[in-house]
């Protein structure tokens, strides 16, 4: 039973992944925001356990792409489309609401809300990848994808927690949506190297970066909240290339 428990936090992901494609369909995107959140600590939680507990699979490690492939794939995908049914129709809307004729006429632009889900082509094209690539077991290869939703879902957290005319003209602006969406998809496939949070000891030697990126994290989101993500998911990127070249 010990041995399952890797397996059963997994489980507790998709669980979480399933619940938020529940809500993101109907356009709630909060609590979108809340299943996702607690589904990526899952995440982390069996990959952990998996660690601690010795019982690292084959048959884990796919599972736990699957999982991540709804929770970190599907769900940002949908929320990009429904972020620009609300760019360019003024509220989100349910599936059948955006396939719908009065939805879908012939203005290129109302087909444009598809395109979100780039994304979760994206994401399942980088988890079928790290799942081959044995170079991915202390660092990633690409932003890996819980980060990359992280970086999603905190769009409509900002709307809704910290919103201004200045906030609600960027986030909402379609063009800004498409920039989204494209370096997003970019940097899920990117070759750039990024180190993983994964902690083999707890000595501040061998973990100093992962150390001091955790601080630097937590002063932020104390600082400004949900616009802290963005700049963190920057900062990710920044430091981890910084540490390549250096």
């Amino acid at each position: 039973m010990i041995k399952q428990i890797p397996n059963i936090l997994t489980s507790l992901n998709l669980l979480c992944g399933c619940v938020a494609v529940l809500f993101v369909v109907s356009g709630d995107l909060i609590v979108v925001a809340f299943f996702v959140v607690i589904g990526i600590i899952f995440d982390f939680l069996d990959g952990f356990a998996a660690r601690l507990l010795k019982t690292q699979s084959k048959t884990g490690l796919q599972f736990d792409s699957l999982a991540d492939m709804v929770t970190s794939g599907l769900v940002p995908g949908l929320v990009m489309l429904q972020l620009l049914n609300v760019s360019i129709f003024g509220n989100t809307m349910t599936i059948s609401e955006t396939l719908s004729p009065s939805s879908l006429n012939n203005e290129f632009s109302n087909y444009l809300p598809f395109v979100g889900l780039l994304v979760t082509v994206a994401s399942g094209y980088r988890l079928a990848k790290f799942n081959v690539d044995i170079r991915q077991t202390d660092s990633f290869i690409g932003l890996p994808t819980p980060a990359n939703t992280l970086l999603i879902l905190s769009l409509p957290l900002i709307l809704e927690f910290q919103n201004s005319h200045l906030i609600e003209s960027v986030i909402l602006n379609k063009w800004f949506l498409l920039g989204v969406i494209l370096v997003s998809c970019i940097l899920l496939n990117s070759k750039i190297h990024l180190f993983a949070l994964k902690f083999k000891t707890w000595d501040f030697k061998n973990n100093a970066i992962r150390y001091v990126f955790l601080l630097l994290s937590l002063i932020a989101l104390i600082l400004m909240k949900f616009i802290a993500i963005p700049i963190i998911i920057t900062l990710y990127v920044i430091i981890s290339v910084f540490q390549k070249i250096r």
